[in-house]
């Protein structure tokens, strides 16, 4: 099988502009709400929409990627996250922004599905666990600058009046005057322009699917749903993107009602270090889990985000501040055990199951809108105490979970040693 590094690198590439549109929506959600007048329920349409896509498209992206072929689906996929994005830019209203984004999501739902039996083809086996990795770092790093671009952008075009460079210059003569962070779209529709010129002259190797990569038929999925196993992890799957989602959208809103904290800088910086606490959380984890047992970490990991959530929501303006982020980094490691404790409790069907657990990406749809229309009645701080309710049900995955394989464990000093 022929390494290629260049596919490689485009992949990394497909996972920056992935996460760098899909995690704008924490940073803009305050400013969005503020702008278009809406109620917490409203506003929390948004992600709603933007995360449905994602889940209703997480198993047909399979067979639109195993009909038409791997370019052809990413060319696909980044055409429909064009026309959402481009759609936005032009008439960035409520209404376009519901349509919008979905159309969006559902090009983003399409690409992750691709991408991962791609990166294993192009980089090989061998090294597919390294790639993973770095491609998650890459994902981390994306949301890392996407708050500091937002912040910028609020910045330089809020009430702008001439004189800015070439390039702030150009999108104020483009966006409507009172909505500077539209400006993100035509960013965004610009990005996927090049992206779609990018990868039509590019060359992708065919990819063999896996049996654990391939979307199987439909016998399978009505075999699978009726365990009981695969609704638990399935819920399972549901709660944690819920409370990654219910936190980096609401978290912003919160300091700014509660602290008065300002969306646009400190509300931004906190979004952004709560990705990057992930990411770096997410590599931590690789080395946690050679030490210790994935039920284990996972317990302990949930206690810890709880009681650093509890911080978030009943501390002080600093220490509500930091602990939104350091959320981030407890949380980290949650998708990923999960998904293997459920993986690693089913002999067979493996393609199908990891359909019917990413269709639980539908969480970061729903949570958020629970938390917005809680929020309204009650609330937003009392609202957002329905997190406890996701992560107190990932605490009980490791008490009922059952897998047939654990993951291998080392002692700490066979880590260092020289094969």
């Amino acid at each position: 099988m022929r390494r290629d590094k260049f596919v490689v690198f485009l992949i990394l590439c497909v996972w920056f502009v992935i996460s760098f549109i899909t995690n704008i929506l924490g940073p803009i959600m305050p400013v969005i709400i503020d702008n278009y007048q809406l109620s917490l329920t409203l506003g929390a349409f948004l992600p709603f929409s933007f995360f449905l896509a994602y889940g209703l498209m997480s198993i047909p992206a399979g067979m639109i990627a195993e009909r038409f072929g791997e370019k052809n689906s990413m060319l696909i996929a980044f055409g429909l996250t064009f026309i959402g994005s481009f759609l936005f830019a032009l008439f960035p209203g409520y209404s376009i922004a519901l349509a919008s984004l979905f159309i969006i999501g559902i090009g983003m739902a399409m690409l992750q599905v691709i991408i991962n039996p791609l990166m294993r083809e192009a980089g090989g086996e061998e090294h597919f666990a390294f790639n993973s990795a770095l491609a998650q770092l890459i994902f981390g790093a994306a949301s890392f600058v996407s708050p500091f671009v937002f912040t910028y952008l609020m910045s330089e075009l809020d009430g702008y009046n001439g004189g800015g460079n070439l390039f702030i210059n150009t999108l104020s003569l483009l966006i409507p005057k009172e909505l500077p962070w539209s400006s993100l779209y035509w960013i965004f529709s610009l990005i996927i322009i090049f992206m779609l010129i990018f990868i039509s002259f590019i060359k992708l190797p065919k990819v063999e699917l896996k049996d654990e990569e391939k979307v199987g038929a439909f016998q399978s999925y009505t075999e699978l749903l009726k365990k009981k196993n695969v609704i638990l992890f399935f819920f399972g799957i549901m709660a944690y993107v819920g409370t990654e989602q219910g936190l980096a959208n609401w978290m912003s809103k919160f300091l700014n009602m509660y602290h008065g904290f300002s969306p646009e800088v400190e509300g931004a910086l906190a979004i952004a270090w709560f990705w990057g606490l992930m990411s770096v959380g997410c590599l931590l984890g690789l080395f946690i889990l050679k030490l210790a047992d994935s039920k284990l970490v996972l317990k302990i990991f949930s206690l810890l985000a709880i009681a650093t959530v509890s911080f978030a929501f009943f501390g002080s303006a600093q220490v509500s501040l930091w602990s939104f982020p350091i959320a981030g980094f407890f949380i980290s490691i949650m998708f990923s055990v999960i998904f293997s404790l459920a993986l690693n409790s089913e002999d067979k069907h493996h393609g199908s199951f990891s359909g019917i657990l990413c269709s639980g990406i539908f969480g970061g749809a729903l949570v958020p809108l629970i938390i917005g229309w809680i929020g309204d009645q009650i609330g937003l701080r009392f609202a957002m105490l329905f997190l406890f309710v996701t992560l107190g049900y990932i605490l009980s995955i490791p008490f009922w979970a059952e897998p047939l394989v654990n993951n291998k464990t080392v002692k700490f000093a066979a880590l260092f040693k020289k094969k």
